[in-house]
């Protein structure tokens, strides 16, 4: 490097045209994923006639979790593969499966169809992430590597930020269906510039074992690694860290929909930013995505700030701090019903997301054996993916019993003895009812014209039993669609109650944020036990290496 390249302009200046094109579609790939994931809860769970699918939580954590969590196992191999085939055919079809998956996603109604659609996207996400971080690694070197992924992990907090603040005003102004042809559209940009631009760097040709053998090859060596009870302890210890720092995306925005009344900051940012209400505000609520969204902006403007200040830390105590700092902020946000220590909690934990930022690859740096790096850094991922699993039963099955505003309506309305509706989803109708007849599902449709808009169910209802009565079919087991909205409303009726005076009922009967106790937990334990691993393995470790 001249003397030039040393200083920070010199720095930037002299990353070539790869690496900014690499740069750029991770932002890209960020903007497209987050702008889908950061709303991927609210639209799962949403009522069906708010453009959602209408599905329980356990539905919800299932397919984030379980999706997720495959994403993060599968760059075991398909960084093999990528090496074999090239970095721009693998870009080539990481963004193919990526453009089709997502458009889809906005098609499909079913929950297997959502859950496989969504692994499609997956399998794409993943023969992206190993690519794109090893043509930085290719592009940079000993003196320019630091600046290198910081400008690149940069790209991924400003695509995290873009992604879901571009879908929250799109899905307000235009429905739910553009934010996943938004998220095609943004991909297909990417494609057209790897197409376009990205040219395959020139490797020496080496003799090669087959595909397979070296996929076979690849796990064996994660086993050997793992056999190191130090990096198999720690691994283990992460799945709690990163189980814990989940709950903001999986769980935090559903929680906030259906608990926080945020129509103060609301009323505030209408009457004072209007031009932003679009954006912002909708129904007279801050909408949900936009808490998530703000540890995204906290990171864009204060990671430089907050790195200045824990850079003379020890990683791991780093990581510890940040940990509990995290913590604290994220079950404020569950504690209380109150929209000021959800912005404030959220703002909490986004700074200890900033001091956590050296992340696991810091430990597993300094309990490797040397010549063995690349063996233990490939375990990376596996904590990340447990995680996301975990989360998924969090965020869904726990949800769906402690939390879920809709389970607890319908508990308290059987205590009651007050008679309600099913909720029934269209599709759930048109599934069971075409099989009740004897129709195929496009007869059905037609029969009760159920592609047309704005329809009266209650007249179909009743076309529906004469047909079935003339028939001789007993359908007392098939209900007609009756969405969660609509389940709300009639609730809020019968009670003689406001939304929110039904909401403060259901707080203080049912206390559905004790969900914060599991969280904490699992936040406190991951804190105590990373102390005890670095008293008991990292400080003689370091001692050691003096």
């Amino acid at each position: 490097m001249s003397e030039k390249n040393n200083s920070l302009w010199g720095t930037i200046t002299s990353f070539n045209t790869t690496f900014w094109l690499a740069s750029f579609m991770e932002l890209m790939e960020r903007w497209a994923w987050y702008g889908i994931f950061g709303l991927l809860g609210l639209y799962l769970v949403a009522s069906t006639d708010d453009g959602g699918l209408g599905f329980n939580h356990i539905q919800k954590g299932s397919i984030m979790g379980n999706v997720t969590a495959i994403l993060y196992l599968l760059p075991l191999f398909f960084g093999v593969i990528a090496d074999r085939i090239g970095y721009k055919l693998s870009l080539i079809i990481s963004y193919v499966l990526m453009i089709v998956g997502y458009y889809l996603m906005g098609e499909v109604n079913t929950y297997w169809s959502m859950y496989m659609i969504f692994l499609l996207v997956a399998v794409g996400a993943a023969f992206f992430k190993p690519v794109a971080s090893a043509i930085i690694a290719r592009n940079t070197d000993e003196t320019t590597g630091t600046m290198g992924f910081g400008i690149f992990y940069m790209m991924v907090n400003i695509g995290g930020f873009i992604g879901p603040a571009m879908s929250s005003y799109l899905r307000t102004e235009f429905g739910w269906k553009i934010i996943f042809i938004q998220a095609a559209i943004v991909i297909g940009i990417n494609l057209i510039f790897v197409l376009l631009f990205y040219k395959e760097p020139k490797v020496e040709k080496t003799p090669k074992e087959p595909i397979l053998t070296e996929m076979k090859n690849s796990i064996l060596n994660i086993i050997e690694a793992l056999k190191d009870k130090r990096l198999s302890i720690l691994l283990l210890l992460m799945i709690g860290f990163w189980t814990m720092f989940n709950q903001l995306f999986y769980t935090l925005p559903n929680f906030i929909d259906d608990w926080v009344d945020s129509s103060v900051v609301s009323n505030w940012i209408n009457e004072n930013i209007p031009f932003l209400a679009k954006t912002l505000t909708e129904n007279g609520q801050v909408k949900p995505e936009w808490f998530t969204n703000l540890d995204a902006f906290m990171i864009i403007f204060l990671q430089i700030t907050v790195s200045y200040f824990v850079i003379k830390m020890r990683h791991i105590n780093a990581i510890i701090k940040g940990a509990i700092i995290a913590t604290i902020g994220v079950c404020l946000t569950f504690y209380f019903h109150n929209v000021w220590f959800a912005i404030v909690g959220t703002i909490i934990f986004a700074i200890g997301e900033m001091m956590s930022s050296p992340t696991l690859s810091s430990f597993i740096a300094i309990i490797t054996p040397k010549g063995k790096e690349g063996l233990y850094q490939g375990t990376y991922f596996l904590p990340v993916a447990a995680g996301n699993f975990f989360t998924g039963f969090i965020a869904g099955d726990l949800y769906e019993k402690w939390s879920d505003k809709l389970s607890l309506l319908k508990t308290e309305m059987a205590s009651r003895n007050i008679k309600m509706p099913e909720v029934v989803s269209k599709e759930q109708f048109i599934e069971k009812g075409s099989k009740a007849l004897n129709m195929n599902i496009t007869e059905f449709e037609n029969q009760f014209h159920l592609k047309d808009a704005n329809l009266d169910y209650a007249s179909i209802g009743k076309q529906f039993t004469d047909i079935a009565t003339s028939k001789g079919i007993d359908v007392s087991n098939v209900a007609t669609p009756f969405s969660k909205s609509e389940y709300f409303a009639l609730a809020e009726q019968k009670l003689g109650m406001s939304r929110w005076e039904v909401t403060n009922l259901l707080w203080e009967t049912y206390s559905p944020n004790k969900i914060w106790i599991v969280i904490f937990g699992v936040g406190i334990f991951s804190i105590v036990a990373l102390s005890i691993y670095d008293k008991m393995v990292v400080k003689p470790l370091e001692k050691i290496k003096e």
